[in-house]
């Protein structure tokens, strides 16, 4: 049976969640392999509308486990959170998987963010202040604390005093700030302990042996594919591998296990942060797809920048990533344009540019190339079926699926459940 990766393909916020949801009913385990809770999906079940941030949102769908890999950075307050308000809920948390190399997002690396982002100013990345690139850092640097760590008391008091003697010189220093007590630190670790045993697992094994017995796994990207830290509009980026690569490395699944990669493709274009956009629009019209679309940040709260549809980056996202398929959604919200441009290359000091440029430069100076194609006034959100859309709908979106590069295989229709049209199945 396939091992699949759904990511996004654009720069996040696409409707992940939506399409894991869909597909969670027929796998058997769904794996945050990156990220931490800089990331939000929201998924409609019936009249109730869920927002996640850390959890799998394979959480939901009953019959599946929930994993949170190895490449995930953990913060234990917000799961905890999570999870107590998804059991009020009624939704059984039991089966959640947390591997015991995640690492964990401590008390002083949410600080570092927070100093970090307010010193730098007018040259702020945009990060959502969560101390996920801080944990990150101290995961290079060797300095991290993992789940595992918060079982051994004498190894956390250790790596928690060895990652605060630099921390605290550039706190105090040049930041101005108090220097962080270890020992509140490793206390307040400790009390996490115990609450999160149960679900803590050797998950690389579990997952091989699922898939050696024959189970379905679904590998799921918390941000979009201009947002890896290796791939994407570097450094307004996040701080993982949110591409298919970073599946394998942050689940510890080899890559030859894979057999199908699920690129999300929004119907237009959003970003969260700062960073080059392209297609982002600033009149009405970038307020009237902010607007219809909801587009405000599930984990943030913020507005989403917004803009037409960019053909170039999902092209580079079917590279990258060997996409066999996207899910496009919200074709909903475009009901009502009469004409809608669809971004097709871009003009760079006088030159068209079809592919996305390589140099950082180029690509905050590109300008958008647009082909304008017609739209469509009827509602679409009872369409079950790619006919029952208009013929304009159905025509945009042979358009995207040409100039993207792979087949859509699915079609966000409205943000319920069931306002999907399948047109190839996933598995």
């Amino acid at each position: 049976m396939p091992a699949l990766v759904l990511l996004g393909a654009q720069w996040g916020d696409e409707g992940k969640g939506k399409a894991t949801d869909l597909l969670g009913g027929s796998v058997d385990y769904v794996v945050r392999y990156q990220g931490g809770n800089n990331a939000g999906h929201t998924v409609v079940v019936g009249d109730q509308k869920y927002a996640l941030h850390l959890l799998p949102s394979g959480i939901l769908s009953p019959g599946c486990t929930p994993v949170i890999g190895n490449g995930v950075v953990v913060d234990p307050s917000v799961l905890l959170s999570e999870l107590s308000g998804l059991n009020e809920r009624g939704v059984d948390t039991s089966k959640l998987l947390i591997s015991g190399n995640a690492h964990i997002i401590t008390p002083y690396n949410v600080t570092v963010d927070k100093v970090t982002e307010r010193f730098l100013g007018k040259r702020k990345i945009g990060t959502t202040g969560r101390g996920i690139g801080p944990t990150y850092a101290d995961k290079i640097n060797r300095v991290g604390i993992r789940v595992q760590d918060l079982y051994d008391e004498s190894i956390l008091q250790q790596k928690v005093e060895a990652a605060l003697d630099a921390k605290n010189q550039i706190l105090t220093k040049l930041y101005n700030r108090r220097a962080i007590a270890a020992d509140q630190v490793v206390e307040e670790l400790l009390g996490y302990a115990e609450k999160i045993r149960p679900y803590v697992a050797d998950t690389v094994l579990i997952l091989n042996q699922a898939l050696e017995d024959d189970k379905v796994v679904l590998f799921e990207g918390g941000q979009g594919t201009l947002l890896d830290i290796d791939h994407g509009t570097y450094p307004f980026v996040t701080s993982s591998n949110p591409t298919a690569g970073g599946a394998c490395t942050g689940a510890g699944v080899g890559p030859t296990k894979i057999s199908r990669v699920i690129g999300i493709l929004k119907a237009y274009t959003t970003r969260v942060g700062s960073g080059p956009f392209p297609t982002e629009l600033f009149d009405e019209d970038g307020e009237a797809l902010r607007r219809i679309g909801g587009e405000r940040g599930v984990t943030t709260g913020r507005d989403r920048r917004c803009g037409w549809f960019d053909a170039v980056i999902a092209r580079y996202a079917t590279r990258v990533n060997g996409l066999t398929d996207f899910f496009l959604t919200k074709l909903d919200v475009l009901t009502g344009w009469e004409e809608i441009p669809v971004c097709v290359a871009y003009e760079i000091d006088g030159r068209r540019v079809e592919e996305l440029p390589y140099s950082q430069t180029d690509f905050h100076h590109a300008k958008p190339v647009y082909e304008t194609l017609p739209g469509w006034s009827e509602d679409i959100t009872s369409a079950k079926s790619f006919s029952d859309l208009p013929k304009n709908a159905q025509n945009y979106v042979k358009a995207l699926e040409e100039m993207s590069g792979a087949p859509i295989s699915a079609i966000g229709v409205g943000p319920g459940r069931d306002e999907t049209i399948e047109i190839n199945s996933f598995l």
